[in-house]
Parts: C-alpha cells; sequence; structure tokens
C-alpha cells in the first residue's frame, strides 16, 4: 500500500511551515534557527523521496540522500562555528555577534 502523494506533500508543507516558523520566531538563537532549518529540508527530502515513491523513479531517494550528506556537512560546520562563538562570547545569541559585520 502506498501513501498518496498529496498527503505526502500535506506534512512535507506541514514540516516545512514548522522550520519556516522556528527560523523566523527564535532569529536571536543560533541554535533554533539551525534546527529549523534542519526541518526544512528534511520537508524537502520528504518531498523528494514520495514524489520518487509516487513516480516508481530512484532520482528523487538518489537527491535525497545527497541532501543528507550536505546537511551533515552543514551541521557539523555551523555547530562548530556555535561552540567558538558561545567560547569566545559566553552566548548563542545572534544580537551578541554584530561585531562581526563587516
Amino acid at each position: 500500500m502506498t501513501i498518496p502523494l498529496y498527503e505526502v506533500l500535506i506534512l512535507a508543507s506541514i514540516l516545512f511551515a514548522m522550520g519556516l516558523a522556528c527560523v523566523v520566531a527564535w532569529r536571536a538563537n543560533v541554535i533554533m534557527m539551525l534546527i529549523g532549518i534542519e526541518i526544512m529540508l528534511n520537508a524537502v527530502m520528504l518531498t523528494f523521496v514520495g514524489g520518487s515513491a509516487h513516480w516508481g523513479i530512484a532520482e528523487g531517494q538518489v537527491f535525497s540522500l545527497m541532501i543528507m550528506a550536505l546537511t551533515s556537512a552543514e551541521v557539523s560546520l555551523a555547530l562548530a562555528m556555535v561552540a567558538y562563538l558561545h567560547r569566545r562570547k559566553q552566548s548563542v545569541d545572534t544580537d551578541d555577534f554584530s561585531s562581526m559585520k563587516g
């Protein structure tokens, strides 16, 4: 039994909206912004996998794996930056990092 594509798209759009709300609502906290971006990327991956299953092609699943690799690299770099900035400023609040402007 397969799940209809419209249900997958509804779930993905709800997830994307939740991630966007997380990024917009907690713009001051870097970690919450990263969590929101991760939720949005997971919604995109769900859309690719759902479309791939609906049309019977594997490209969506392969592209989803590529997004997972990109996401893991993004998270590792971002958390390293957050750890460095927390050590430097004793905060993860984005308003405290205005001295980094060019």
